[in-house]
């Protein structure tokens, strides 16, 4: 990446006025996130060498942080006095929240109004949006610059608006710390969570506990490839770091310079495993265990033992003397109670505590350590797991695992921030193009994260106040370089920027679509690592007049998409898509967007298998997971399958634990001669397929049949099969009935855990 000078940042800015001296035209600025209220005026104010600058001692940071930007940016050097035109910075003690300004832009000044330094940052941040993208590489070559007239009221939806980073996987550099803390703060978000350690590797010095630094800070090797893949694959190459205590207290204060709050997170009592490398005692069997070196959830966890306690005491002692946060995130999720079941120290512990299971156990673990940070003047964070047991009593709840938890913890008057998988997960494929880098998988792209409403439908007003924001979660498993963090980071940080900034009633996608197609503009000048999809092609089969349609679209405006059927390349002399395209058999349909020059994207490659159930009606005795709904449930029967690399795209439906019934109702009665489907099967992320399936039919309301169960085959292969013939079968509807693997056993991921169903297209023929 290339930064400015100063401050190595990264520009987060949509849209631009570049007005030269010259230019009358009127130009509406196109922020992110966008403003409460923005209203444009005639005229334009002329930022030159002559232009002053004022402010309160209040405002001295902002202030100062602006006029250095400009000097640092461009040949225009701001004055301290006598200057032709001013930027002034006004204090308004009556705005009632903190991170609250106004704008108002004349001819002769620029005036910054806000209560505090927080209000009067954020305003520096809207006004560099206004700004040319010669400012953002030093390349500014003009004294004199216009900036269109025009009034802007603005402040948050919600008091925490955060991002998270995961450096316990893989370690990044100091210098892009900060440049990721530039990115917050130009979006106007106020938290960084800062996930530093993990089982994979201990990223925090602690001065008392040095073997976590030389031992707990180093992985052997590190897998290649996918977790799914078969079979795994190392690297062999010794993987680590750690960041001093000078490092971070340099990282503190330069986030503090830029109103971000760091919440350090210390994972317990699981995802310990690095530390129990370094120290054996602090786990169930007191054995040596390596740092691991692939990903998962691992069953060498924290045991509830008073030694460590000390050593957990030990460690927050001095991470609250580095992170001023009210909060500190102790994290609680994904901790396996095999090793607690079978172990003295931790069944004394229930024992002696009058704790029921270990569940309870884990709720004694988080309370206590909740109480001593709590003796320091801290709050604890953790995901929502720490809900199970009994909630500990001033914990504030993340909830990642969709948003029951939110709810739950909202209802118990707890405070919340959510950050639901289905909405919040950045390490989830952005798009289903076939080049996408390899993630964890799921399926995320900006527009649903753009759609999430961190309020659940459930909540009433008054535990809806318990819903303090919500952030992005960027976990590294397969987020090796630098580069790679930035490509699934942008442009998803804009949207969830928008989410918990901006008032509902304000956003709009498409829009919002135009703002980033220009911001693309910025990030190239910056050389930024974006992921570009907004020249990619949609598809959609459905049913009208019982007749089969596909419908093709595209995000920006002013392109056209031009397709082929005939399995060549579209080009600018292929045919222009002006309608849906009938389908009335199977069909390979290949389209792209141009503009009138040339191919602007990737070109879009959908098959569809025709067969008997597509358009029919189908029914679910339970809807999908949220996170993996997919296409709804008339994506089972759309003709068209999921990817045989990533459970998470669009066409795979995910259903968490639950038997699944599925009805296909014909209307009338047909001639069945087969009927097939596939399930997914990756083991290691919790996904099994079902042993069998039973098929039941019927002709009409009295005549109904049912048939053997039938295996499903392949269970060992990442995709497992189904599927089976009929002799002179006839029926109306048939009924898959298909039975959840269960419980997960224990030695394997998840164990304990319901397990996943994860089921493709179902073809009737």
């Amino acid at each position: 990446m290339q930064f400015t000078k100063l401050l190595s940042v990264f520009v987060l800015l949509c849209a631009t006025i570049s007005c030269s001296q010259k230019s009358k035209k009127t130009v509406a600025p196109k922020i992110i996130p966008i403003p409460l209220k923005q209203e444009l005026a005639k005229g334009q104010f002329m930022l030159s060498s002559n232009t002053e600058l004022h402010y309160a001692e209040t405002f001295k940071v902002s202030a100062q942080f602006l006029k250095s930007y400009i000097a640092n940016s461009s040949q225009i050097k701001l004055k301290d006095s006598n200057g032709e035109n001013t930027i002034l910075f006004i204090r308004d003690t009556l705005l009632s929240n903190k991170e609250e300004y106004n704008i108002d832009i004349t001819p002769k000044n620029i005036k910054i109004t806000a209560a505090t330094n927080n209000g009067a940052f954020y305003a520096v941040q809207t006004l560099r949006q206004l700004l040319p993208l010669s400012f953002e590489n030093g390349t500014e070559k003009e004294d004199r610059i216009a900036i269109q007239c025009l009034k802007i009221e603005d402040k948050p939806q919600f008091v925490y608006r955060g991002m998270h980073l995961d450096v316990g996987r893989h370690f990044f550099s100091t210098k892009f710390i900060k440049q990721y803390i530039d990115a917050l703060a130009m979006l106007k978000m106020n938290t960084f969570h800062w996930h530093l350690t993990e089982d994979q590797g201990w990223r925090i010095e602690i001065k008392k506990y040095p073997k976590l630094n030389k031992i707990a800070a180093y992985r052997d090797e590190t897998l290649i490839g996918h977790y799914n893949d078969e079979p795994q694959e190392f690297d062999g190459k010794k993987y680590g770091g750690y960041y001093s205590q000078e490092e971070i207290k340099d990282i503190v204060k330069y986030a503090q310079e830029r109103h971000i709050t760091i919440i350090p997170e210390i994972e317990m009592p699981g995802h310990s495993q690095a530390a129990i490398a370094a120290y054996p005692h602090l786990g169930c069997s007191g054995k040596q265990v390596e740092v691991a070196t692939k990903w998962g959830v691992f069953e060498d966890i924290y045991c509830s033992k008073d030694d460590t306690f000390n050593f957990i005491e030990d460690v927050l002692d001095e991470v609250v003397e580095l992170f001023p946060s009210q909060y500190i995130h102790i994290g609680g999720d994904e901790a396996p109670k095999t090793r607690w079941k079978t172990c003295s120290d931790c069944q004394h512990r229930m024992q002696t505590e009058g704790l029921k299971d270990e569940h309870e156990l884990q709720s004694y673990f988080i309370s206590r350590v909740e109480s001593y940070l709590n003796s320091k003047g801290r709050q604890i964070i953790g995901w929502d797991e720490i809900l199970e047991g009994g909630l500990a009593p001033n914990a504030t709840v993340m909830s990642w695992r969709g948003t029951d938890g939110a709810v739950a913890a909202a209802k118990q008057k707890h405070n919340v921030i959510n950050t639901p998988t289905s909405h919040c997960y950045f390490d989830y494929y952005q798009s289903t193009n076939k080049d996408e880098p390899t993630a964890i998988g799921g399926f995320l792209p900006l527009e649903k994260v753009y759609s999430f409403n961190p309020i659940p439908e459930e909540l009433t007003t008054e535990e809806s106040q318990y819903i303090l924001g919500a952030q992005g979660n960027v976990w590294t498993e397969y987020m090796p370089t630098e580069a790679q963090v930035e490509y699934m980071v942008f442009p998803r940080i804009l949207a969830m920027s928008e989410v918990v900034w901006s008032k509902n009633e304000n956003k709009d996608y498409n829009d919002f679509i135009s703002r980033v197609e220009n911001f693309n503009k910025r990030l190239d000048t910056l050389g930024i690592n974006y992921a570009n999809h907004l020249y990619e092609v949609e598809g959609e089969l459905f049913t009208k007049n019982e007749k089969q349609n596909y419908a093709l679209k595209t995000l920006t405006k002013g392109k056209d998409i031009r397709y082929t059927l005939d399995g060549n390349e579209p080009t600018l002399n292929s045919k222009k898509y002006k309608g849906p395209i009938p389908i009335f058999e199977s069909k390979t349909i290949k389209a792209a967007v141009f503009n009138q020059k040339k191919k602007l994207g990737l070109t879009f490659i959908e098959t569809i298998n025709y067969h008997k159930a597509i358009g029919k009606k189908i029914t679910l005795n339970v809807a999908p997971n949220k996170t993996y709904s997919g296409s709804g449930k008339e994506g089972m029967i759309n003709g068209i399958n999921g990817s045989n690399e990533r459970f998470g795209d669009k066409e795979w439906l995910g259903f968490w634990g639950d038997d699944l019934e599925i009805t296909i109702d014909f209307g009338e009665i047909t001639k069945i001669n087969a009927i097939e489907t596939r399930f997914y099967n990756a083991n290691g992320q919790w996904l099994y397929s079902p042993k069998k399936i039973n098929i039941d039919f019927s002709q009409d309301c009295n005549v109904k049949g049912k048939l053997p169960s039938i295996e499903v085959k392949n269970r060992d292969s990442i995709i497992s099969t189904f599927n089976t013939t009929f002799k002179n079968l006839s029926a109306s509807k048939v009924i898959l009935r298909i039975p959840n693997y269960g419980i997960i056993p224990e030695g394997f991921q998840g164990a304990g855990n319901k397990a996943w169903t994860f089921i493709d297209e179902i073809i009737v023929k």
